[in-house]
């Protein structure tokens, strides 16, 4: 049982660590290890002996952050929803993601940003599933549309004038149906 207690303690404080690093990163990207350890409430030894440099903490921040972009994706079960509110709640739940998450996704740029090749391939997958349930016009480049929806999100997540999620949510799947849409369907 005590063993059990001290692995959730260190788990809650490597958390507390990447959730400091995240807030002070992207506030001050050169600020130290020692700034990093002051906003966790831990000495600085304890992020050391957690993460043995910077560049060891910015990759777990990149890693704890694309768990939790995958997470928020197979939360919404893309493969079962219908499809445009499937839509909608894939791009809520990846700008929430992208707006707590911003500097970490955006430390190790990708062609596709953090996006994995598996999450590729299940994006290609749902909007082959949206072209097949009307939701796209017929003959769309799928894989136009899916780098064209991954840049409106990223761009959207740099809108620092409207930090909600859902609103967010609802001007990127606007514009998507409005570029790649059916004509005549609409998110409201």
């Amino acid at each position: 049982m005590e063993k059990r207690a001290l692995r959730a303690d260190s788990e809650r404080t490597a958390q507390a660590i990447l959730e400091a690093a995240e807030r002070v990163l992207s506030d001050n990207p050169a600020a130290t290890m020692e700034q990093i350890a002051e906003a966790a409430g831990v000495s600085r030894t304890t992020v050391h002996r957690r993460f043995a440099s910077r560049e060891a903490l910015v990759d777990a921040m990149t890693l704890w952050a694309t768990q939790q972009f995958h997470d928020a994706l197979a939360s919404v079960r893309p493969d079962v929803t219908p499809p445009l509110v499937a839509l909608y709640q894939v791009t809520a739940k990846v700008l929430g993601v992208k707006l707590r998450w911003g500097f970490a996704m955006n430390a190790h740029p990708q062609e596709d940003g953090v996006l994995t090749p598996d999450v590729v391939a299940q994006c290609d997958v749902f909007f082959q599933r949206l072209e097949e349930s009307g939701t796209l016009r017929p003959g769309v480049d799928l894989v136009w549309a899916r780098r064209v929806y991954c840049a409106l999100i990223h761009e959207a997540a740099q809108d620092q004038d409207s930090a909600d999620p859902d609103v967010l949510a609802t001007r990127v799947v606007d514009t998507v149906l409005g570029g790649f849409g059916k004509p005549g369907v609409t998110v409201g």
